[in-house]
């Protein structure tokens, strides 16, 4: 059964996901929260597999609620996904550099929404390759920042070469389609590079790629 928790301070939305998602025999919504301090508060209180969190949100909003989720090793196994009404915008943007594990738009549809929460209690990060474009677009113009990425030397030659085809957006079966390994094999390089980098989840390595200097986006 995977657990769910909602934070988000619209009710009507709140109740629309809950009636969704509680319909599924494999997923449960545990608790709802109003505001990001209360949504802290439960995400302790249940842990659940997946947090649904709103961006902007009174008392403490969407960035603020993952990054403390993120930072604490009592959540690790707390997936952050954050709701949006605008698509990819600065919020995003600094929410999955704060540990979220992706993002979906308010409006998604139903389907989309059950398959979101089912990638996510995996520990698979919310990715899609025309969203990691937007987010190397935000890196072609900055530089490396110092002290990020900390256990590069420790990646093996294939190890960074997982890791670059993540950034590029494929998942672990496209991976190793590209290296001619195994998907199990794929998903272990992946891992590993997590782990010497520090990066909570596969969202938090691509952001960690780039900002590293591990992989450099292209500009044309």
């Amino acid at each position: 059964m995977i657990r769910v928790l909602l934070v988000d301070d619209q009710p009507l939305l709140r109740g629309g996901f809950r009636a969704l998602l509680d319909a599924e025999d494999d997923i449960e919504v545990v608790a709802e929260a109003a505001n990001g301090a209360e949504g802290l508060a439960l995400a302790r209180e249940w842990l659940p597999d997946v947090a649904l969190v709103d961006v902007q949100m009174p008392v403490m909003d969407g960035i603020e609620t993952t990054r403390r989720i993120a930072s604490d090793p009592a959540l690790a196994g707390v997936h952050v996904v954050i709701l949006t009404n605008y698509g990819f915008d600065e919020y995003v943007f600094n929410a999955l550099r704060a540990g979220a594990a992706g993002f979906l738009v308010k409006d998604i549809e139903p389907e989309d929404l059950l398959h979101s929460v089912r990638v996510a209690a995996r520990g698979d990060a919310l990715l899609a390759p025309s969203i990691t474009r937007r987010l190397i677009s935000q890196y072609v113009t900055q530089p490396v920042r110092a002290g990020v990425g900390t256990g590069l030397d420790e990646l093996t030659n294939r190890e960074r070469e997982a890791v670059a085809l993540a950034a590029q957006g494929l998942a672990n079966d496209q991976i190793a389609v590209r290296m001619e390994i195994s998907p199990v094999t794929a998903k272990t390089h992946i891992n590993r590079a997590m782990m010497k980098l520090g990066a909570r989840d596969r969202a938090q390595l691509v952001v960690l790629a780039y900002e590293s200097g591990l992989v450099t986006p292209r500009t044309s």
